[in-house]
């Protein structure tokens, strides 16, 4: 028997992600099944299957606390921001076509099918399928050809729990008025709801939860303490880069550029923990720090239009300075592409077509090309000799003669480039930092003394912690009973 139920939030960021990924880990405790699903997503934090194609770093995340591998069809409409109003379309874990907003929002309805199918493939998996909305369903002028909450619920026939954040405040108005301005249908659905994020004594709140069990006719199942542990996990989106500037003030400094289009910065989850390290997300309107050892020009959605930016803030000013000074440089991905001469888009994959000039901090060019690359993959750190892994996930080649210089050996190929002066690398590895041993080498090379730190040992304790947090907090019996029989 298979069983679904949908998480939906009364807003952004109130914690729909990591609810779903402590529940899914807290089923999975009790020998179920579990199938995460988010039907539609928005992030530029994507994660690579198995299955060979993409979607958002989260439900990634929420397929490991189910102890599942992550399948394209866990996340079958993955938006990935390239402007301000369009974004690279991801069906099914395949890049499909670049839409603006208004493009895309006349025809989603077209990608219902695909959202139903992939439920369905997941749901024969499963003895829970946990469905992620996104946003709040109570953007009702989003409602008609709706995806990500009440369409896609009422398409599948789902049940659903509201959450709402009592950190930001207002969480009584927020779950009653949600509740009070969607249509009787749609209401229908939302059969309890959770507080998240609460701090202090949960009797002090308890006049406001017998108003909201009495306006909603729904039960509270359950009131969620602040899961502080929560910031060792990969973040959703870059909202999240607002809350972290400076990691410390101890040991060297890494200094990361907050591009506007930063892709994949979980990249550097395993640096914020290290305690030898200091890590620094230098935002728009900052100088980089004069006293950094080592800066990381991070993956990017889009590499031409975030070289620009890189260039209007003066940063490429900052990092010849930096170099000068004797100062390391390490571009991931689009960072990579970055730092070449110049970059190709001849078919105006990511705008006009043209060629722009690059920092010139390695003798390397890119093309962009229409093929995406996406593969997860293992090797060796050329200069250390360790064993690394990681995955790719890009629009673009990359040649020249410091290519002579690979980063790292990847399938018995050359990865990367590395300057003449040993100053300057760049790669296509994401998540290479995960890997225990590079990271520790890499770490000890600019003079940083190793840690005992086990990165994916950390994520599955902390994702053990977040489930018995749950368990704790939270009835789950009543979650299961809610859910619906498919």
């Amino acid at each position: 028997m298979t069983r679904a139920i949908m998480i939906m939030g009364t807003g952004s960021d109130v914690g729909k992600s990591l609810i779903v990924s402590g529940l899914a880990r807290a089923f999975a405790n009790r020998g179920l099944r579990v199938q995460p699903f988010k039907p539609q997503n928005m992030s530029n934090n994507a994660a690579v299957t198995a299955d060979g194609g993409e979607i958002g770093r989260a439900q990634a995340l929420q397929a490991r606390a189910a102890r599942v591998p992550p399948s394209v069809h866990m996340n079958p409409i993955l938006l990935k921001p390239e402007t301000t109003t369009g974004a690279q379309v991801i069906v099914q874990g395949k890049r499909q076509s670049s839409m603006t907003a208004r493009e895309y929002f006349r025809s989603r309805m077209n990608y219902m099918e695909a959202c139903l199918e992939s439920f369905h493939k997941v749901s024969g998996l499963a003895d829970l399928v946990l469905v992620e909305g996104a946003g709040s369903p109570g953007e009702i002028n989003l409602r008609d050809g709706d995806l990500a909450n009440m369409g896609f619920a009422e398409a599948a026939d789902l049940p659903a729990i509201l959450i709402g954040d009592i950190h930001r405040g207002g969480v009584i108005a927020s779950i009653a008025g949600t509740f009070d301005i969607l249509p009787q249908s749609d209401r229908n659905r939302l059969k309890g709801f959770l507080i998240n994020k609460f701090h202090g004594d949960p009797e002090l709140f308890s006049e406001g939860l017998d108003f909201l069990e009495n306006r909603t006719g729904t039960p509270c199942v359950g009131i969620v303490p602040h899961f502080a542990a929560a910031r060792n996990l990969p973040a959703e989106d870059a909202v999240a880069l607002e809350d972290i500037l400076t990691t410390s003030e101890i040991g060297i400094r890494i200094s990361v550029l907050r591009l506007p289009r930063i892709a994949n910065f979980d990249d550097l989850d395993p640096l914020r923990l290290e305690p030898g390290v200091t890590l620094t997300f230098v935002q728009p309107g900052e100088p980089i720090p004069a006293d950094s050892r080592l800066v990381i020009i991070p993956g990017s959605k889009s590499t031409v239009s975030d070289l620009v930016a890189l260039r209007n803030e003066g940063w490429d000013i900052d990092l010849l300075a930096h170099v000068r000074r004797g100062g390391l440089v390490l571009g991931l991905c689009g960072g990579y592409q970055m730092l070449g001469k110049f970059v190709s888009d001849p078919l105006g994959l990511e705008g006009k077509p043209g060629r722009v000039p690059g920092l010139g901090l390695l003798n390397v060019e890119t093309t962009l090309v229409s093929d995406k690359t996406l593969t997860r993959i293992a090797g060796i750190h050329v200069p250390s000799g360790a064993v690394v892994e990681g995955y790719e996930i890009h629009l673009g080649t990359t040649s020249g003669p410091d290519c002579t210089r690979p980063f790292a050996l990847l399938g018995g190929r050359q990865d990367g480039a590395i300057s003449a002066s040993g100053q300057v690398m760049g790669s296509y590895l994401h998540g290479c930092f995960s890997s225990d041993d590079f990271r520790s080498k890499f770490l000890i090379s600019l003079g940083v003394q190793a840690s005992e730190l086990r990165f994916e040992e950390t994520i599955e304790r902390v994702l053990d912690q977040l489930a018995e947090h749950l368990e704790a907090n939270l009835d789950l019996d009543l979650i299961l009973s809610l859910a619906r029989e498919l």
